[in-house]
């Protein structure tokens, strides 16, 4: 669905983001200099890829890579993964990142693994350009862990001829890369205190698997659609921690779309999660913050909102757990917190709801309102209380709806005395635990869900 006017917004003319934490940063200059300053090989490839790529190396992509069924890559710390935009053969199809045996990227926070392009195509014009293909987990990678990576300017437009197209995983002509799909349902990831950015399509799209979603941010996902975190059937996921900066449609797209004898029913734990600007670059009603449809078993609470379009939305309430329309009653959307700054939307669909402001959109007679039900308990904004919830450093009034340049220096800490540290659920039910809260074991190493946190959004107190 393509605009119906141009969203190019002035918001903050920086490409720059945080590394994986608030109190470190990461610049990569394209070049052959490690992080010490020491000279660090280059290698260009293309095809098959197995083994190590060592701490601090560059590697050059030239043409599609594969991860063969059976096999391994490492990606160490400090590895700059350069994919060049040109594309392979006369259709010039992006290249795709494809794993059917397992991936572990190893970053840390202070040198962190970076898949992106050339230094010099790292500018706002090229935000939504999809330059490269992204990471395609297929239905026999059994592991995958991104920790500390930053994943950047992927979307490209799968083609006749992408591997993806081939594979059957998306449709040629219909389908652009997200940043990463994940179509095993056996299959275990793990992507961790990292940053998804600059994509045309999803930052995550699950079609399979069991998953933990953790302590990332997402930044500026989806051109004419898409979300920061989409989730199909054949998932167990726990969401948690991250922050969701102007996703073109939802931060949180829950369905158990494709379920079946042998594809379960999706089932989500989505929890303090910070979610701004989310909804404003597309035109419909279809989402705004998070939408949970198709019998998907969602449990989604303690979310902090912000200057979003619409509240939680579950269409088809009328109909309960039917996979294909309803929502499923067994689900808790509740006890989320819906902050509104004063500002005015640049695009306005007056011809569809008319909806201009944040609070206008929470408090919008919606047919997806699932009403005394979902946010029941839920804290709304109105026009004459916006329910600041006091960040350290952001001003919810002072950035552009449409924005979608994520600022360096934003901190999403709440201070002494927010409104949003208090009236929280304080996850005691056993129905509301993190399903991955005592383990996920991937390459022999466990990790676990964070615990859900009696605040809302992905921080506490400073």
């Amino acid at each position: 669905m393509k605009f119906k006017s141009l969203f190019i917004c002035a918001a903050i003319m920086s490409t720059t983001f945080a590394a994986c934490s608030s109190d470190s940063d990461s610049d990569f200059d394209g070049d052959n200099e490690g992080n010490g300053g020491d000279k660090v090989p280059t290698t260009e490839i293309s095809g098959n890829v197995e083994g190590t790529w060592e701490a601090n190396s560059v590697i050059k992509v030239s043409g599609h890579i594969v991860v063969p069924e059976g096999k391994t890559l490492t990606i160490k710390e400090g590895v700059q993964v350069i994919f060049s935009d040109n594309g392979v053969g006369v259709n010039h199809v992006p290249i795709e990142f494809t794993v059917n045996g397992n991936l572990y990227c190893e970053g840390t926070a202070e040198n962190p693994v970076l898949l992106s392009v050339d230094e010099s195509k790292r500018t706002a014009e090229n935000t939504f350009a999809g330059l490269w293909g992204g990471i395609v987990a297929s239905e026999t990678c059994g592991e995958m862990v991104i920790d500390h990576t930053i994943i950047e300017y992927t979307g490209g437009q799968v083609k006749e001829g992408s591997p993806a197209a081939t594979n059957g995983v998306y449709e040629a002509g219909d389908d652009a890369y997200p940043q990463i799909t994940t179509d095993n349902i056996n299959g275990k990831y793990v992507i961790t205190n990292s940053i998804l950015r600059n994509g045309w399509s999803d930052g995550i799209y699950l079609m399979g698997g069991n998953a933990i979603i953790a302590n990332n941010t997402f930044a500026a996902n989806g051109y004419d659609g898409a979300e920061a975190v989409n989730v199909k059937a054949g998932c167990v996921v726990d969401v948690a921690n991250n922050v969701m900066f102007s996703p073109n449609t939802n931060g949180l797209k829950l369905s158990s779309s494709g379920q079946s004898d042998t594809r379960a029913m999706a089932k989500i734990q989505a929890y303090n999660n910070t979610i701004i600007n989310a909804g404003w670059r597309r035109d419909g009603e279809k989402g705004g913050c998070i939408y949970v449809e198709k019998n998907a078993l969602a449990n989604v609470f303690n979310n902090l909102i912000v200057n979003c379009k619409f509240r939680a939305m579950t269409p088809s309430f009328e109909i309960p757990n039917n996979p294909e329309e309803g929502y499923n009653d067994q689900s808790v959307i509740d006890y989320n917190y819906y902050a509104s700054g004063s500002q005015k939307s640049d695009i306005v669909y007056e011809e569809e709801t008319g909806v201009a402001y944040a609070w206008q959109g929470y408090n919008f007679d919606h047919e997806n309102y699932n009403k005394g039900v979902v946010d029941a308990n839920s804290v709304i904004a109105t026009e004459n209380d916006s329910k600041d919830p006091i960040f350290v450093n952001y001003d919810i009034n002072g950035v552009a709806l449409t924005g979608y340049i994520y600022d360096n220096n934003w901190d999403f800490h709440l201070k002494a005395g927010s409104p949003a540290l208090n009236g929280a659920y304080n996850g005691s039910e056993s129905k509301m635990a993190p399903y991955f809260i005592n383990g996920l074991t991937v390459n022999g190493k466990k990790y676990t869900s964070p615990a859900a946190q009696p605040y809302f959004g992905a921080f506490g107190q400073n």
